[in-house]
């Protein structure tokens, strides 16, 4: 065995017992017979994904002769691992939404790799730096970051030709051209020049305005400030000019239907149009805003190791395969159109060559971490979205849409301290 990962096995009466997470197997005899041990791993993804990560970890099983890595997708997987952890019974490795770090690994659900990475001298610089940063808590390292993506602008070529307009480098090109693409007849809608429908985008706009999400010490929230307002008077003066209405495009694909010239969208969104016949579009990084300033932020997957993983060292060696040799994360970008978290591979010139992967990764050297306070990913849904999409729909002003975000979201962070 080259190591024991010291675990906390959190049991339904609430006894924390100390554990080790041999480099056994993932059941009672499992490799017993010389065959490779399994390594369980579980993940939201569904549908066609399944085929996806069995086709990755067919290469991961095939490159080696200790281990065999087998995907079992799971609904609500944050909440079900929480159930295993109850009960005993955990995969050896989770394809993770890293936004959920900051949540689960308080709560004993998730494993420190801490010293996987040092006596396998992993250099983490190879990562992008807000992506890695999200699997961190007080100092601790709990995964690694795999899979990224930011939202660019999408643009319809066609239709911005047939206008006359350049793709938008700035707020003022961004108005200027959705106002030229927009069409109207008979007082209704037919073609929007920018989709508007999506209020948890207000967070890079913001960053574009030079705002930022939380107070320096990051005990508050900083939405109600001159930049927030300055972000949704843009917004109203892109409603007023009529570029969008509410409820435009809630039926189908507007963007991929050539009824939305432009739209803020991630590179999730590549496979599905890039099937549609006739469509042409193009991808530039997300207008700056007024004074120049850039503004995005980053998502995407990492791989966590449970507490008390039966077996931790398949599940750390799938891992380091995975996200540390470039090739690997490649090889999964050619299979799903994910861009990886490693720095090299996301700069391979299979995304960079690509004319609507090269901006995604323009925008990812600039592109940051949501806050991992406590307790945030509460904030963006259940004050800051609601609050916004009230002034959205003109019941409320922009000061007071942003007066009812900090208000509800500082009674969240306190809550969550």
């Amino acid at each position: 065995m080259k190591k024991h990962l010291k675990v906390l096995t959190l049991f339904a009466a609430g006894t924390l017992v100390l554990t080790a997470a041999g480099c056994a197997s993932g059941g009672d005899d499992a490799g017993s017979d010389g065959g490779p041990e399994p390594v369980v791993m579980w993940g939201s993804w569904s549908g066609d994904q399944v085929d996806q990560l069995e086709e990755q970890a067919a290469r991961f099983n095939e490159s080696q002769d200790d281990y065999e890595v087998s995907y079992v997708p799971q609904e609500l997987v944050e909440e079900k691992l929480l159930t295993a952890l109850a009960g005993g019974q955990v995969p050896d490795v989770v394809l993770w939404d890293r936004y959920q770090t900051s949540l689960y690994a308080p709560k004993g659900a998730l494993a420190p790799i801490d010293e996987f990475v040092e006596e396998d001298a992993i250099d983490t610089s190879i990562f992008y730096e807000p992506a890695l940063g999200e699997m961190e808590v007080d100092d601790k390292l709990y995964g690694l970051p795999l899979l990224v993506d930011n939202r660019s602008l999408l643009y319809n070529k066609t239709l911005l030709a047939d206008a006359g307009v350049e793709a938008p480098t700035n707020w003022d090109e961004l108005k200027t051209a959705a106002e030229a693409l927009a069409v109207s007849e008979g007082g209704k809608l037919t073609q929007a020049g920018l989709d508007l429908s999506d209020p948890g985008l207000f967070n890079m706009y913001l960053a574009q305005a030079g705002g930022q999400l939380l107070n320096d010490d990051q005990t508050k929230t900083a939405y109600n400030s001159p930049e927030g307002l300055e972000v949704l008077e843009f917004w109203k003066s892109l409603l007023d000019a009529g570029v969008y209405e509410q409820g435009f495009g809630d039926t189908g694909d507007s963007f991929a239907e050539s009824r939305t010239a432009m739209k803020l969208d991630g590179p999730w969104a590549l496979s599905t149009l890039n099937k549609v016949d006739g469509l042409e579009y193009g991808v530039v990084q997300p207008p700056a805003g007024p004074n120049g300033d850039t503004g995005a932020y980053m998502g995407g997957f990492g791989l966590v190791i449970p507490e008390g993983a039966k077996n931790a060292e398949g599940a750390w060696e799938f891992m380091k395969w995975w996200t540390t040799e470039a090739e690997n994360g490649v090889a999964f970008g050619e299979i799903a159109g994910w861009i990886p978290a490693n720095i090299e591979a996301a700069n391979d010139p299979y995304f960079t060559e690509n004319e609507h992967y090269a901006a995604f990764i323009e925008t990812m050297n600039y592109a940051q971490a949501r806050p991992s306070v406590k307790g945030y990913s509460d904030v963006d849904g259940k004050a800051l979205v609601p609050a916004l999409e009230r002034f959205l729909s003109g019941e409320i002003s922009a000061e007071q849409a942003l007066k009812d975000a900090q208000e509800q979201g500082d009674q969240i962070l306190e809550q969550n301290r």
